[in-house]
């Protein structure tokens, strides 16, 4: 029996808490689980699992031996990312996760083309607002918008995008044009649940930086739900240019306050630091730096 994967599969029993949970990570049945942590227990000598009707915890050598598994897991983890590399090839699954918005209207037209390049590869994609934790929650990529927290995670900037305070011109024609960011006070925003600052939203203009405190009528964790009120003519919002370029553009949208500026916020892939990138994984930042750069 292969050693490694009795260790692939102590290691899984341990993070899993469970022979169910171990099995449905590895793809193996919960027989197959039990039997190969059985033989090892067997073949070591020793137990390594104390097991209850309601938990499963390690023993004294069972700590011992997992640190030591992990060890040589990552080794030979490390050993075939480094052999894989040098084909330079895309292989296997690659977890993504993105912004909502941004995935369907920037992203959604990308992965076809990727995988019609690299057809051994498969792409798992999950779009959610929330920060998520790559490594607990077992993503390879994470694209990410604005202003990046200390991590350990490695980041690349793929591009910029421009924050803009825009509603449309049926709105001004019915509740009047803002001449200073303190008049949004006076009107209806929609905000974005997510912004760092909450509710409180900071311009640069002549006199330097200004800062407002609203209290919006509507909050969402989703851009698109403000762009679509201010759509509406039923708000004014504040939004990344990627979400409102096309409206303002087709003159749906129009912008205020041109002389104040919100900033920009850079567009980041996020992964893990490791010190074997998979070729998977750096063809497909690379695709998307070159997709996502400005013409």
């Amino acid at each position: 029996m292969d050693r490694f994967q009795e260790m692939q599969v102590f290691s899984a029993v341990v993070d899993a808490g469970s022979f169910v949970g171990a099995a449905e990570a590895l793809n193996l049945s919960s027989a197959a689980v039990s039997r190969q942590l059985a033989a090892l227990e067997s073949r070591l000598g020793v137990r390594l699992l104390n097991r209850t009707t309601r938990r499963l915890s390690l023993t004294e050598d069972g700590e011992v031996f997992l640190e030591r598994a992990r060890q040589l897991l990552e080794e030979l983890s490390d050993a075939e990312a480094e052999i894989t590399e040098r084909s330079a090839e895309a292989i296997g699954r690659l977890r993504i996760n993105a912004p909502v918005s941004f995935g369907v209207q920037h992203l959604a037209g990308l992965w076809g083309d990727f995988l019609e390049r690299h057809p051994r590869l498969k792409l798992d994609i999950t779009l959610s607002d929330r920060s998520v934790d790559l490594v607990e929650e077992g993503y390879d990529l994470a694209i990410r918008i604005g202003r990046l927290p200390d991590s350990t995670l490695i980041a690349r900037e793929l591009s910029t995008t421009r924050m803009v305070l825009c509603t449309s011109p049926e709105y001004l024609a019915n509740n009047g044009t803002p001449q200073h960011p303190r008049e949004l006070a006076d009107h209806a925003v929609w905000s974005y649940s997510y912004f760092a600052l909450g509710d409180e939203w900071r311009f640069t203009g002549p006199e330097g930086e200004v800062s407002v405190r609203l209290r919006p009528v509507l909050h969402s964790n989703n851009g698109d739900t403000c762009r679509t009120g201010a759509l509406q003519h039923r708000c004014i919002i504040l939004q990344p240019s990627f979400l409102v370029g096309a409206d303002l553009e087709a003159g749906l949208l129009v912008e205020l306050l041109p002389d104040y500026h919100a900033g920009e916020l850079g567009i980041h892939a996020l992964y893990p630091s490791r010190r074997h990138v998979t070729p998977k994984l750096r063809l497909m930042i690379d695709y998307l730096a070159e997709a996502l750069t400005p013409n």
